[in-house]
């Protein structure tokens, strides 16, 4: 059996050029072309991002909602894990604000935690999620 010649560039030209013309002719023969070919191609892309939309854009925005409103809300004693999995309790709150007295970013506050014998400082950002509240006192014996 002898082996396979390489096919000369025009040839390849030509071999491509007859898969194309049946693709070509089937879109032609499509029916009248214009834009009543082009509406369901339309309508699925419309559906598809609308499913993107509903079933994660639109998730990920009200969960990144909630976190921040309760970033905002986190005060002294309650007991939280950073992103890099430190946790400890909240100790002060030192809110930076810009010259004119407001806040600058709630985000950007500084957060100091104890977290066993040290003290961190973090920012309010960077807290991924609150434990608990304020802890309890502990009850003593009489």
């Amino acid at each position: 059996m002898a082996p396979a010649l390489p096919l000369s560039n025009h040839t390849r030209s030509r071999m491509m050029h007859s898969s194309i013309l049946p693709a070509l002719l089937v879109l032609q023969a499509g029916g009248g072309g214009g834009f009543g070919s082009f509406s369901p191609f339309l309508i699925q892309v419309t559906l598809i991002l609308a499913i993107f939309y509903f079933f994660l854009i639109r998730p990920q925005a009200q969960q990144r909602k909630k976190h921040e409103a309760a970033l905002r809300a986190i005060k002294r004693g309650d007991q939280i894990v950073t992103f890099g999995g430190i946790v400890g309790e909240v100790v002060h709150i030192k809110e930076l604000s810009t010259g004119e007295g407001t806040t600058a970013r709630p985000m950007e506050d500084q957060v100091t935690i104890k977290s066993a014998e040290s003290r961190l400082v973090v920012e309010r950002g960077k807290i991924a999620r609150i434990i608990g509240g304020s802890s309890a006192p502990v009850a003593t014996k009489e």
